[in-house]
């Protein structure tokens, strides 16, 4: 089994953001800020915005969590569009309304799409961004050297953070892939194991089983579930105890720190974007 880690890739990826930062913050006075909007109390959520902090203190970029009801959020959110101070806005899902019930897709498109493309980092309204998970997965791919030609690669879930833009990103390159979702979940069962490469999005815990997986598969594991203030991904632990002859990502640290990577790495193109505007062309270092 060759463990596809993550967080390895990351650290080389911080050592490069650390010096663009640096140059903006010296050279041109742009402080890059990334604001994150979220309307729920739960242990998860407050796991994934301290780790996008941790990441933004660690470069010297400021992220600022703010906690507000799910009614007040397009009027800050509009009002953090207008402030130039901040150059990336994301609303962390799912959202709850003040009773704690979580909102339904019509009312949570509505608040996303309050968001402006060149601040819409999370690419949650179709911004002017790669979506940072897709990213991430591109770059795990690329830093372990796995081809993606000549290969039958299948999409579990079709959602607008990973299954939708990574497959679109793919079939555009002209990869051969396959998209899985809740409509085809019996053709997968039967159908994986026939994939040299799989990705999971679907966050359904325990859904890939050590059966259901093709010898030698390459198996990138990006589906968080919350259970019991656990998170979970998609891959039911017992593929990584008995199939060795994987390449597959941990439990802990596979596309997940390469994700908090890629968001930030939009925060810092959309001050780069800023400081490019004001006249300040002279960026590459």
């Amino acid at each position: 089994m060759r463990i596809l880690n993550g967080a390895e890739l990351r650290d080389f990826i911080k050592e490069r953001q650390v010096k663009q930062v640096r140059n903006l913050r010296q050279s041109w006075k742009v402080f890059p800020k990334l604001v994150i909007f979220y309307a729920s109390n739960s242990p998860v959520i407050k796991t994934y915005i301290r780790l996008k902090k941790t990441y933004g203190e660690d470069i010297l970029i400021d992220v600022e969590p703010i906690r507000a009801n799910a009614d007040e959020l397009q009027k800050l959110i509009k009002n953090a569009n207008q402030n130039e101070t901040i150059h990336g806005i994301i609303v962390q899902l799912p959202l709850e309304n003040h009773a704690g019930e979580r909102l339904d897709n019509s009312e949570t498109e509505e608040i996303l799409a309050t968001i402006s493309p060149e601040k819409d980092v999370d690419s949650l309204n179709g911004g002017d961004f790669d979506a940072a998970t897709a990213t991430a997965v591109n770059w795990l791919i690329s830093g372990y050297n796995i081809e993606l030609k000549g290969q039958r690669i299948a999409i579990i879930g079709n959602g607008k953070l990973v299954g939708a833009p990574l497959s679109k990103m793919w079939q555009d390159s002209g990869y051969d892939v396959t998209v899985f979702d809740e409509n085809t979940s019996d053709e997968m069962t039967k159908m994986l194991n026939q994939f040299d490469i799989v990705v999971s999005a679907a966050g359904v815990p325990e859904l890939i089983k050590p059966e259901m997986l093709k010898q030698k598969a390459v198996v990138i594991d990006c589906g968080t579930t919350s259970e019991n203030g656990t998170i979970k991904g998609d891959v039911a632990e017992s593929v990584r105890k008995t199939r060795h002859d994987l390449k597959i990502t941990p439990k802990i640290g596979g596309v997940g720190p390469l994700t908090v990577a890629a968001l930030i790495d939009n925060v810092i193109i959309a001050a780069r974007r800023v400081a490019d505007k004001n006249g300040q062309q002279d960026l590459n270092t």
